[in-house]
């Protein structure tokens, strides 16, 4: 049976507190872009927009108003981060991010898609149980 939704601690859960740090890092990345290369702010707004919707549809998962609701956003919050991947890949191979800060950023998009996966088959699976 699934914990009732008030009672997520979502302060001290990983995917709360990852996927909002890597918004934040996300946001530092555009500013940084954004100062030096305006010609491709198109790009970066797309980085911008899916990389911090990651963080916003698990916070809005955590007053979801059922299981089906829950596991929905946190399929979207799962699609952001696969499009945010992508487009990391992309600013890495066309040269903006060099390796250093790409291997960060994807490691830390990898460690949110992992978790994102784990908690919708954990919710499934108990959904199917009940």
């Amino acid at each position: 049976m699934l914990p009732p939704m008030t009672h997520y601690n979502r302060e001290n859960g990983p995917l709360h507190i990852k996927s909002y740090a890597f918004g934040v890092r996300i946001v530092k990345m555009f500013l940084h872009f954004t100062e030096n290369d305006w010609k491709l702010q198109t790009l970066y707004k797309q980085v911008l927009g899916s990389g911090t919707s990651i963080s916003a549809n698990v916070h809005e998962s955590e007053f979801a108003q059922s299981p089906s609701d829950f596991v929905s956003k946190l399929h979207i919050a799962l699609k952001e981060a696969n499009e945010t991947m992508n487009w990391l890949n992309l600013l890495h191979d066309v040269g903006i991010l060099d390796d250093k800060v790409f291997e960060s950023m994807s490691v830390d998009c990898s460690e949110i898609i992992a978790l994102l996966v784990s908690s919708i088959k954990t919710i499934k699976n108990n959904i199917n149980t009940e």
